[in-house]
């Protein structure tokens, strides 16, 4: 298939500029003004568009397998398509958990059959798995999760010395998970105290508090100091928690680097009065204070990616008391629309959108191919109107748990074309149900 794509207006490493471009099979195969339309397949006249990168989310819980009845590897990566996503990078906490090898390669399995977007699936750290983590290949695994708080099954790692022995012996990029266990369970029994078992949602930013948060990503970030470690700190809460990383060097030197979501950058704990369960997360949607010092460290390149943590539920899940309600909420579909409302709204550039969501993820993780708008490079493209829009509701919604936390917000860009390897995988509102996700490859050493 040849697909050229006219008159767009590129964004892509920092630049805005308008052109064309083929697609080629799989591969961006030429970038130009005026390119030639004979022998292409098909045309798409891109004028007053943006033509992006195809969105790289580092963080997702598809949920599959084990716990289907919340979301699928087929469902969620069709939602994340029609979201302009077209690669993620899944975690181990599925049942069973990802924790072998074996174990892991099913995953991959699944998702070849069923993934609409390309894919990876991270190892699973525990306290008594070090032999398996460390047969993990770097050339197709995106890396090493750990959970160093409240997690699902056996994945909690809690022991100090195998916490060190992970760090020291995989040159492989450590993602973790970062609240301190004791901190939440003391914060839990005196919320008890005072609500007994009725305690509010109010309260799920004081419990999984600024404190625990801060005192794991600190003893995380200097373990990874002290053992040399490629550490990668998940879904930052906190503004303090911003003032252990740096913005002084390239990222591709970076050894310490982090992430944070849209979700901690969209609401704060005044939000669960309205809200409630559905922005329970882990960590906790916290503050005003700390949803600016977040953006502050994101626009200042101390945080280096945003991602989404999409982890669905069903909506009987989420109606249950807080200490019974799990945490977690639904995004892949929406992630970029709520980053180009940020723009509208003049809180964010374009390019710095494309750098946080595309480039950043492609050179942190290594991606081989992906995440630029560059001849040779996979055409994994988004195109987006910044002068349309629509509103969020139970009728556009294609999570199969069916809700959302952003229903009734009103989005002023619609994003029309979504291409995979090449392939337009979405436009005009629908998913084609062509799959053609890849496995995603990383430029390391095997």
């Amino acid at each position: 298939m040849k697909i050229l794509i006219k008159n767009a207006k590129i964004v892509n490493e920092n630049q805005i500029f308008e052109n064309d471009l083929l697609i080629e099979n799989d591969l961006i195969s030429k970038i130009g003004e005026n390119l030639a339309e004979e022998n292409v397949d098909q045309i798409i006249d891109a004028s007053g568009k943006y033509l992006l990168p195809g969105i790289i989310d580092d963080q997702v819980h598809f949920r599959e397998p084990g716990l289907t009845w919340k979301g699928d590897i087929e469902s969620e990566s069709r939602a994340a398509v029609a979201g302009g996503i077209t690669s993620f990078m899944e975690q181990p906490n599925t049942v069973p958990n990802a924790v072998t090898q074996e174990l892991l390669e099913e995953k991959y399995k699944i998702a070849a059959e069923k993934s609409f977007a390309n894919y990876s699936f991270m190892m699973g750290g525990t306290n008594d798995n070090l032999e398996e983590v460390l047969k993990t290949n770097p050339r197709n695994v995106a890396g090493i999760k750990l959970f160093l708080g409240s997690s699902t099954g056996n994945m909690l790692v809690d022991n100090p010395e195998t916490l060190e022995k992970i760090f020291s012996s995989t040159k492989m990029l450590i993602a973790v998970h970062c609240e301190d266990e004791a901190t939440i369970r003391k914060n839990t029994e005196l919320a008890k105290e005072k609500y007994d078992e009725e305690i509010p949602v109010n309260q799920h930013h004081l419990i999984r508090s600024e404190e625990a948060c801060y005192i794991s990503s600190s003893k995380a970030v200097e373990l990874a100091k002290k053992t040399g470690a490629r550490l990668h700190i998940f879904h930052l809460s906190t503004a303090k928690e911003t003032e252990l990383f740096r913005n002084d060097i390239q990222l591709k030197d970076k050894k310490i680097t982090a992430e944070v979501c849209v979700h901690h950058l969209t609401f704060t704990n005044e939000d669960y009065e309205t809200k409630g369960n559905f922005i329970k997360w882990n960590p906790a949607v916290k503050t005003q204070k700390d949803k600016d010092g977040l953006w502050e460290a994101l626009l200042g390149d101390r945080i280096d990616i945003i991602a989404t943590d999409h982890a669905p539920h069903t909506l009987e899940e989420k109606s249950q008391t807080y200490l019974k309600a799990p945490s977690g909420g639904p995004l892949v579909q929406h992630a970029l629309n709520v980053m180009l409302e940020n723009f509208k709204n003049g809180k964010i550039s374009l390019e710095k959108i494309v750098q946080k969501m595309c480039h950043n993820p492609a050179i942190l993780f290594e991606i081989e191919k992906r995440g630029f708008i560059k001849e040779g490079f996979k055409a994994d493209l988004v195109l987006v109107d910044l002068n349309d829009g629509y509103t969020v509701s139970k009728e556009n919604i294609l999570y199969k748990c069916g809700w959302s936390p952003l229903e009734g917000m009103e989005f002023h860009s619609k994003i029309t074309h979504t291409f995979v390897n090449g392939f337009l995988a979405f436009s005009d509102g629908n998913v084609s149900e062509e799959k053609h996700g890849e496995r995603l490859l990383f430029d390391r050493l095997a």
